[in-house]
């Protein structure tokens, strides 16, 4: 299913694909042959699900992105104590391919500028050139979760023309922070930068760093999780060079560029986003590359000071009307009914902050389900904040599924998503300010879709209620003669809690619900009961008070058998007594099943 993050990642596409200044790679002659319009974005999600549009899957090299997760590598063989004595951290606010070191501690600044790259590739440990470098590519083809291979071409080409990074190898060994052979050193920093990725493979490397080191696609264990709050926390810093700053000021996500075209952004714990285009600015950063991030971020509310207070799945549960059914008594034939086609209707519980990560997740999941799902129902009651991307991408859901002819609605009383207790907009379904009534309505579409000839009709007489079914006819004449008719607009209390058994109500058209209060004033439905449905029934026959108020959801009309005629009735007339307590015990057993299965909800 095409979805909102479809069409947003397809929007930036469009208006960033316009932009094209900036200038290609020309000190490698290699990267100044490539396509200069070439353009990708790819979106991987820490579960391993890829957002791509344009030239995903066209191969460049990868460049300086290599510099993390060769810097990755060195942590992992050497530690971060033995790291750190070679390589600095700090922002150098100098151009990447400066010959310097910081004046005080004489290390390169950090390992995201060409000095502490070249650095950092001298500390991954192996016998040999050969062996370290095939090192390098096997684990950078673990994060990308498939195998990545070299370019010759543009190794010879960068390596025909590196002189500024050969100068840099030799300040370093002068120094010692590289105590063995500069050039071979310099040539394996050559190599790493000269494999070849696509944007989706870079997409999936940053959503391994988002994902704490784990590859959502295969699930390896690539780098451990204090490793990658090392490497993260100095590109978040020095990732974009010297425009590090107003980076982190404008898209605020840590980040690595390369001069091939690449850029790629980490939101730990949610998502890796990848950008191929290769028309570098000044700073040597692909000028569609910032461009489309900076989009991303402000349409996706990705910034990462602005994070969600729980780091869970915005889907707390799942399930269908046959697993949690509605407190509504149904007919035999609606329940059965509901047994065969309920697992066509879905309820979602979410929950926690619902930003981009949180509503993209649930949005795909929802999305996804299966095409006969005939209802759905997203429930919002314990979201704590909706993100504006996150209203459109649920705003969105709903009208693909309307489309699909799947019947949508809301429960959300607090109005998070910004609509009221009524009917949305068009035929996009309703919005419900409790579970119950959801639940109701969810029973209802299916019925109504499945089991109209069967259903109970919307209106009876006396002589037609289901509990008198099965009386003899005198029994019947007997009976209907002893029941008053009386009507309740909705909203009117018909019984308080505390009332005096005042006998037996047939519902002849409309709903009723039983319900009670807490001390605290808060109101529960215990059961709804419509057009041919009893209550009152327990009280009457055992003398007792009524436990619960009984209130009239719509217009109602009843009939009653008033306590003392049913008395005269039981005294004068045991066998229409008896008949009738069998037909009472049989709707009493069915409100006992209605109860037990609502209170087995998730």
């Amino acid at each position: 299913m095409s979805t909102v993050v479809d069409a947003l990642i397809g929007n930036v596409f469009a208006a960033t694909r316009e932009n094209r200044s900036g200038e290609l790679a020309d000190y490698i002659p290699e990267l100044a042959a490539v396509a200069p319009d070439s353009f990708g974005i790819c979106i991987a999600t820490v579960d391993g699900y890829v957002y791509e549009v344009g030239d995903t899957r066209l191969p460049f090299t990868i460049q300086s992105i290599s510099k993390p997760f060769t810097y990755a590598l060195a942590l992992a063989d050497r530690g971060s104590a033995a790291v750190a004595e070679k390589i600095d951290v700090e922002p150098s606010g100098e151009p990447f391919n400066e010959i310097s070191l910081d004046p005080r501690t004489e290390r390169p600044r950090n390992p995201m500028i060409n000095a502490g790259a070249i650095t950092a590739a001298s500390l991954v440990a192996g016998p040999d050139l050969d062996t370290r470098f095939e090192r390098i590519r096997a684990t950078y083809s673990r994060y990308a979760g498939r195998d990545l291979t070299f370019n010759r071409s543009v190794y010879e080409s960068e390596s025909r023309t590196g002189h500024r990074n050969r100068a840099i190898g030799h300040m370093l060994r002068s120094f010692d922070i590289i105590t063995g052979d500069p050039d071979e050193a310099v040539d394996l920093y050559f190599r790493q930068c000269s494999i070849d990725v696509t944007c989706r493979d870079l997409s999936v490397m940053a959503a391994t760093m988002a994902n704490n080191g784990v590859n959502p696609v295969t699930r390896e264990t690539v780098l451990e999780p204090a490793l990658v709050e090392r490497v993260l926390s100095v590109m978040s810093t020095c990732g974009m060079y010297d425009a590090a700053g107003k980076w982190v000021y404008e898209v605020g996500l840590p980040a690595k560029s390369g001069v091939g075209g690449g850029i790629i952004a980490v939101l730990p714990g949610q998502i890796g986003i990848a950008v191929y285009s290769p028309r570098l600015d000044e700073h040597g950063n692909s000028v569609r590359g910032v461009e489309a991030c900076r989009a991303l971020s402000a349409e996706l509310e990705l910034h990462f000071l602005h994070v969600t207070r729980a780091a869970r799945s915005a889907i707390r549960a799942s399930y269908s009307v046959v697993d949690s059914p509605s407190r509504m008594r149904r007919t035999p034939a609606e329940r059965a009914a509901l047994d065969d086609v309920g697992k066509r209707s879905r309820i979602y519980e979410l929950h926690g902050d619902l930003l981009f990560a949180g509503a993209e997740s649930a949005v795909r999941e929802i999305g996804g389900v299966e095409t006969e799902l005939e209802v759905v129902v997203v429930d919002v009651r314990r979201v704590d904040d909706v993100g504006g991307i996150a209203g459109r991408m649920l705003d969105s859901l709903r009208d693909e599924l309307t489309r699909r002819g799947c019947a949508v609605a809301l429960v959300d009383p607090a109005g998070m998503l910004g609509y009221t207790h009524s009917d949305l907009s068009g035929t996009s379904g309703r919005v419900f300010a409790d579970l119950e009534a959801a639940l109701q309505w969810s029973e209802d579409t299916l019925l109504d879709r499945h089991c109209a000839a069967l259903r109970q009709p919307a209106a009876i007489d006396v002589a037609q209620h289901p509990v008198l079914a099965g009386l003899r006819p005198e029994q019947l004449r007997r009976l209907t003669r002893d029941f008053d008719i009386r009507t309740f607009a909705r909203d009117e209390q018909i019984i308080h809690r505390g009332d005096k058994a005042c006998g037996l109500f047939l519902i002849l058209s409309g709903r009723v619900s039983m319900r009670v209060a807490d001390s605290g004033g808060a109101v529960y439905r215990i059961m709804t009961l419509s057009t041919g449905m009893t209550f009152g029934e327990m009280t009457m026959l055992l003398d007792l008070r009524f436990l619960n108020d009984v209130c009239a959801d719509s217009e109602v009309t009843v009939a009653v058998l008033p306590a003392d005629r049913y008395a005269d009735m039981a005294a004068t007339e045991p066998g229409l007594k008896l008949a009738l307590l069998e037909r009472l015990a049989a709707g009493a057993y069915e409100q006992l099943d209605v109860m037990l299965r609502s209170l087995l909800r998730p």
